[in-house]
């Protein structure tokens, strides 16, 4: 299955017959504006809960609202781009709201993963997914990296950590 950036409606033709086939769906969502190991840690393990992954995205509004002036770096196009050229994303889609709700909603993904930065109570949607009979998996945040961070770290000038051999 190649990977590709939808609309809400075609998420759900395209993944819905997946789960009347005994597939499992899993979705996940972010603004990921600046892709990092903890992004990629974060989905690859919300991958491995199910036979396709759709990424929910913020637009560039929303982003702008829930993290201030000078966000996103990234458009929400090209960060929709960079997200569904990686293997274990089937598919990607970008939603106008602050939160996906409505994507999770509709998609009632059979999984719905969150970061360990989110309480199992604070995670949007989780209600609507365990009511129709899915679960919500937490997933433990990758400490130190987080957009935000190395954001502040380019704008203070700061050096990256060096790796060891």
């Amino acid at each position: 299955m190649n990977s590709e950036i939808l609309t809400l409606e075609d998420a759900i033709l395209r993944f819905g017959p997946e789960k009347r086939n005994g597939k499992r769906v899993v979705f996940t969502n972010g603004c990921f504006d600046l892709l990092h190991l903890g992004h990629l840690w974060c989905l690859e393990k919300a991958r491995s809960f199910g036979d396709a992954l759709v990424v929910g995205i913020n637009n560039d509004t929303s982003v702008r609202e829930l993290k201030g002036e000078g966000r996103p770096a990234i458009p929400a196009n090209e960060r929709a781009e960079i997200l569904s050229a990686l293997e274990f994303v089937d598919g990607v889609v970008i939603f106008d709201e602050l939160t996906p709700l409505r994507v999770i909603s509709s998609l009632l993904p059979d999984v719905l993963v969150k970061g360990g930065d989110w309480r199992p109570d604070q995670i949007v949607g989780r209600e609507e997914v365990e009511a129709a009979g899915g679960r919500v998996e937490v997933i433990p945040f990758l400490p130190g990296h987080s957009t935000t961070n190395i954001l502040r770290k380019i704008r203070e000038g700061a050096s990256a950590p060096s790796v060891e051999a």
